[in-house]
């Protein structure tokens, strides 16, 4: 029987699903996707790694209703390879590497302390903790004024629906006007820092030159999306899930607790126990062979990250969570080429927020069971209540 992406509890718990298709072995037909999947971490990593396989962005049609969707996505180094990607990549970490990301961490560990101070005895860690601190981490390190940074969370939500294996039309045409919306408000701030610049990333991409080479304002805010999307909701999705996993392991909560030193690998565990990102597709520019099994021209093949992050045959107990684990080589932040730019600002944030967790209080429970958001592809939860009591 093949395993379902779309079933509510293969969604709920899909890590025994995943090891079906691991057992299965390392690269399958997936007939209800209509792709490969590489479940083994070597076939993932090759797949992630591998220059024939690549993302060779294809506007959806009708071209004039998704032309605000295509005009964020045929610009954004994710959905490019070289040389384009290289090009955009390298225009934008030249920017992201001027210290931005580190110059954070002081701000990140206190803002992390005042949101789980503010948040009292009994809160939702999404609602009260993980989201107003990714939102403020990722707002600030772009430089989106305060007073509009309750607008970002929504977009992004709206916006990355879209990955998912199926959506509504309903979903679709909210990730449609968020498109616009968001590019619009994006292309409006890069003006003014354009005018007027800061110490901000949108003010170093509006400068940035490479050369003669700049970004486009096309690709200058295809970019700034990218960074908002991907950092504030793996950032979220990663302290959330992670959480959960910690509090579901008590003897792990109390070695860490006992033990400070461990927060580092802690965050990694968090990341390969659970990933925020489950899915990354990838299509063969020619023949490609990969595990012993030939992707033909054309053909899809997905990285099953959550299968290849609990590989047996890279991981001790894999199934277990260890907050010491080391080394711990997870996917979870893919690999290769397309491997994640904001990874440093993105374990600072999950290790402030877990700290700050930390030291609120010597008891944190939960209260309730999680509430899963019904995604595969992206994981998450959409209520998560703690206790201190």
């Amino acid at each position: 029987m093949e395993v379902d992406f779309d079933d509510p509890g293969f969604v709920r718990d899909p890590y025994p699903g995943l090891g079906v298709l691991r057992r299965r072995g390392p690269v399958s037909w997936h007939e209800p996707t209509g792709m490969w999947v590489a479940a083994s971490h070597a076939a993932a990593d090759a797949v992630l790694r591998d220059r024939r396989l690549g993302r060779f962005w294809r506007d959806r049609e009708p071209a004039a209703v998704w032309e605000p969707f295509n005009l964020l996505h045929r610009h954004q180094m994710m959905e490019n390879e070289p040389p384009v990607h290289t090009r955009l990549r390298s225009l934008v970490a030249t920017a992201f590497g001027r210290g931005h990301a580190e110059r954070l961490r002081p701000a990140v560990a206190a803002e992390a302390a005042a949101l789980v101070r503010a948040a009292g005895t009994d809160f939702d860690l999404l609602a009260d903790v993980a989201e107003p601190l990714a939102v403020t981490v990722i707002a600030e390190l772009l430089g989106v004024p305060a007073a509009d940074r309750h607008l970002l969370r929504p977009w992004s939500a709206a916006i990355v629906r879209m990955y998912e294996v199926s959506r509504t039309p309903e979903q679709e045409t909210a990730a449609l006007r968020a498109c616009r919306e968001f590019a619009a408000y994006l292309a409006d701030l890069a003006a003014e820092r354009q005018a007027e610049p800061r110490d901000d990333l949108i003010s170093h991409l509006v400068a940035v030159r490479d050369g003669s080479d700049r970004l486009s304002g096309e690709e200058l805010v295809a970019s700034a999306i990218l960074l908002l999307n991907a950092g504030h909701e793996a950032s979220v999705n990663a302290l959330g899930g992670g959480m959960v996993a910690l509090l579901r392991h008590p003897g792990q909560l109390a070695r860490l607790r006992a033990d400070r030193t461990l927060t580092g690998t802690a965050g990694e565990e968090m990341i390969r126990y659970d990933p925020p990102l489950h899915m990354f597709v990838r299509t063969a520019a020619a023949p490609v062979e990969i595990a012993g099994v030939t992707i033909p021209a054309g053909g899809q093949i997905a990285a099953l990250l959550g299968a290849a992050n609990r590989d047996p045959g890279v991981f001790t107990d894999p199934d277990g969570f260890d907050v010491g684990r080391d080394p711990n080589p997870h996917l979870g932040f893919g690999a290769g080429l397309h491997f994640c730019l904001g990874a440093p600002l993105a374990r600072i944030e999950l290790q402030a927020g877990l700290a700050a967790l930390l030291d609120h209080a010597p008891a944190l429970a939960l209260v309730a069971e999680p509430v899963h958001r019904p995604t595969f592809v992206l994981r998450a939860y959409t209520e998560i209540r703690l206790t201190t009591r």
